[in-house]
C-alpha cells in the first residue's frame, strides 16, 4: 500500500513538471509571434515569386526558366509589379495604379504611339511603363552636372515643314528645236549662203548651191518625162498616156526626195533647159549653231552641212542635291532671276525631272521651260532658281542638332525630367529650313530631347550599358521546347506553330 502511494506521488509530480513546461513554452511562443506580420494571403501571394523575359514583358511564368520566344533567361519580377506585400509587410502598389509612359511595337523598338493598337507587322503594341525604362543605358544626372555640361532641351511639336530650294541653273537650247541639215546627194559646194556660226537662219532661205552630176541627170530625164507626157496625152491609147504620166511623175518624185524645191522644179519644167547647179534651201528656223562646210567643198550623200536650233523657246536646267529630291515635284512654281541684267523675274513651273544623277556633281537635273521672243535668253547663261516647295503638313519635327547619326541608326535623347535622359531610337524623314527635320517613328508630341552635349551623353550611355553587360553577362540559353508558346499570340492574330523560333521567321 506504502509502495503504490510512492508511484503516484512521483507520477503526480513529474506531470506537474511537464505541465509547467508546456506553458512556459507556450508563453514564450507567443511572445514571439506577436511581433510577427500577418500571415494571411497577401504574404502567401509574396513568397510566390514570378518570372518575365526583358524583351517580352508579356511574358510571365511562375518557375525560373527561358523565355519560350527568344530564347532569354528569365529574371525575376518584381514585387511591385504584380501587387502584393512590399518590404516591411506592406502592401505594395497594385499594377492598376502603374503609369504608362507609351506603347511600342515588339519587333520595332522605333514605332511608338501613345494608345495601344497594332504594329506595321499585325502586333498588339506593348506598354511601357515609366518604372520599366531599361537602366542599363537610362543616365541619371544631378542639376548641377547638367548645368555645367550645358545641356539644352527643346520641345518635341508638330508644325508644317518648309524648304525654300535655292540653286543655279543654266539656260540651255531646247532639244526638240535642234535640227541637222544634211546632203541627199554627192556633189560641190559651188557656193554657200549661210557662212556663218550664229547667223539667224529663217525657214525658205537659200544655203548652198550645189553641183551634183546626179542632179543634172536627174534634170535630163525629168525634160524627157515633160516632153514625152506631152506627145502622149492626146493618145487614143490610154494605158500609153497613163505610163507617161506615171513616168513624169516618178522623175518629179525623184528630185523633190533629193530636196529640190517644187519651184526650182516649176522653173526647169518653163525653162526646159538643165541647170548646172541647184540650190539647197532651210526647212527650219533657227541659228546656225555649227557649220561644217565651205565653198568648193565635195561632200557625199549623207554628210551632215550644219546644225540649227531654234531659240524661240529655251529650257533651264537646275541642279537639286540628293537631299532634296524628295521636296521637288513636277508642276511645282519656279521663279528665275538674272543676277547680272536689270530684267524682269521669270515666272515658270518644273516641267521635268531627270531620273538619273550627275556622276560628277551628285546633283539631279531640274528642267524649266520658257518662251524667249525677244532672244534676251541665251543658251549657256547663268540664273538663279528659287523652286517653291510644298510643305509637309503637321509634321513631327525637331532640331537636328538633336538626331546622332550613326550609320543606319538615329538616335536621340529624351529628358525624362528629374535628371534622367533616355537613348531612344528614331525614324527621321525630310529635312527642312531653320535647321528642322522629320520624325517618323520614335517620339511623342510634347516630349523633351536634348540638342546640345548629345555626344558625351552618348559616349556615357554606352559606356554605362557595357558594364551592365560586363557585370550581369548574358548566359546562352538552351532552346525552348517545342510546343511552349503555341497560344501566345492567338489574340494578335498570328498563326500558331509547334516550334517558338518560327514565330518570327
Amino acid at each position: 500500500m506504502t509502495r503504490n502511494r510512492k508511484l503516484l506521488s512521483i507520477a503526480a509530480f513529474c506531470g506537474l513538471l511537464l505541465f509547467s513546461g508546456l506553458l512556459w513554452y507556450g508563453a514564450q511562443c507567443a511572445e514571439q509571434m506577436r511581433w510577427l506580420p500577418f500571415s494571411g494571403p497577401a504574404t502567401a501571394a509574396a513568397a510566390k515569386q514570378q518570372y518575365t523575359c526583358g524583351m517580352h514583358p508579356f511574358v510571365i511564368q511562375d518557375q525560373p526558366g527561358n523565355c519560350p520566344i527568344c530564347g532569354m533567361k528569365l529574371t525575376p519580377l518584381k514585387a511591385g509589379v504584380t501587387g502584393g506585400v512590399g518590404e516591411g509587410g506592406k502592401a505594395a502598389k497594385p499594377a492598376g495604379e502603374r503609369k504608362i509612359k507609351y506603347w511600342v511595337a515588339p519587333m520595332d523598338p522605333t514605332y511608338i504611339r501613345d494608345k495601344p493598337g497594332k504594329s506595321p507587322m499585325g502586333m498588339d503594341l506593348v506598354p511601357v511603363y515609366e518604372d520599366e525604362v531599361s537602366s542599363g543605358s537610362t543616365l541619371t544626372i544631378d542639376p548641377a552636372t547638367v548645368q555645367n555640361m550645358g545641356i539644352k532641351t527643346v520641345q518635341v511639336k508638330r508644325q508644317d515643314l518648309h524648304r525654300d530650294l535655292r540653286t543655279v541653273g543654266l539656260i540651255g537650247y531646247d532639244e526638240t528645236r535642234q535640227y541637222s541639215i544634211n546632203s541627199k546627194v554627192q556633189g560641190w559646194v559651188e557656193h554657200l549662203y549661210v557662212d556663218q556660226t550664229g547667223q539667224f537662219v529663217k525657214k525658205g532661205q537659200p544655203l548652198i548651191d550645189l553641183y551634183s552630176p546626179d542632179l543634172v541627170a536627174a534634170q535630163q530625164e525629168y525634160l524627157l518625162a515633160v516632153n514625152n507626157n506631152r506627145a502622149l496625152a492626146k493618145s487614143s491609147f490610154s494605158p500609153i498616156a497613163e505610163g507617161a504620166q506615171q513616168l513624169l511623175g516618178a522623175s518629179r518624185t525623184r528630185l523633190k526626195y533629193w530636196d529640190i524645191s517644187d519651184r526650182q522644179i516649176a522653173e526647169l519644167e518653163k525653162r526646159g533647159k538643165v541647170r548646172k547647179t541647184m540650190t539647197l534651201y532651210a526647212p527650219y528656223n533657227g541659228i546656225v549653231t555649227m557649220k561644217m562646210v565651205t565653198e568648193g567643198m565635195n561632200i557625199k550623200a549623207g554628210a551632215e552641212l550644219f546644225k540649227f536650233s531654234d531659240i524661240s523657246k529655251i529650257w533651264i536646267y537646275a541642279d537639286i542635291y540628293e537631299y532634296e529630291i524628295p521636296w521637288v515635284k513636277v508642276g511645282q512654281q519656279a521663279t528665275v532671276k538674272f543676277p547680272y541684267a536689270d530684267m524682269p523675274n521669270l515666272i515658270g513651273k518644273v516641267s521635268y525631272i531627270y531620273p538619273y544623277v550627275e556622276a560628277k556633281t551628285r546633283t539631279v537635273k531640274v528642267r524649266l521651260e520658257f518662251a524667249n521672243p525677244g532672244y534676251q535668253l541665251k543658251p549657256d547663261q547663268y540664273v538663279d532658281v528659287h523652286i517653291a516647295t510644298q510643305p509637309v503638313k503637321n509634321a513631327l519635327v525637331i532640331p537636328r542638332d538633336a538626331v546622332l547619326f550613326s550609320g543606319e541608326k538615329r538616335t536621340v535623347f529624351v529628358a525624362s525630367g528629374g535628371g534622367k535622359f533616355e537613348p531612344r531610337q528614331v525614324k527621321t524623314g525630310v529635312e527642312g529650313d531653320q535647321g528642322l527635320v522629320e520624325v517618323k517613328q520614335g517620339l511623342l508630341d510634347g516630349e523633351q530631347v536634348v540638342t546640345s552635349a548629345e555626344f558625351m551623353l552618348d559616349s556615357e550611355s554606352q559606356l554605362q550599358e557595357a558594364i551592365q553587360k560586363m557585370l550581369h553577362p548574358q548566359q546562352e540559353a538552351p532552346p525552348a521546347p517545342a510546343g511552349a508558346a503555341e497560344d501566345l499570340f492567338q489574340d494578335g492574330g498570328m498563326k500558331k506553330k509547334e516550334n517558338p523560333e518560327d514565330l518570327f521567321k
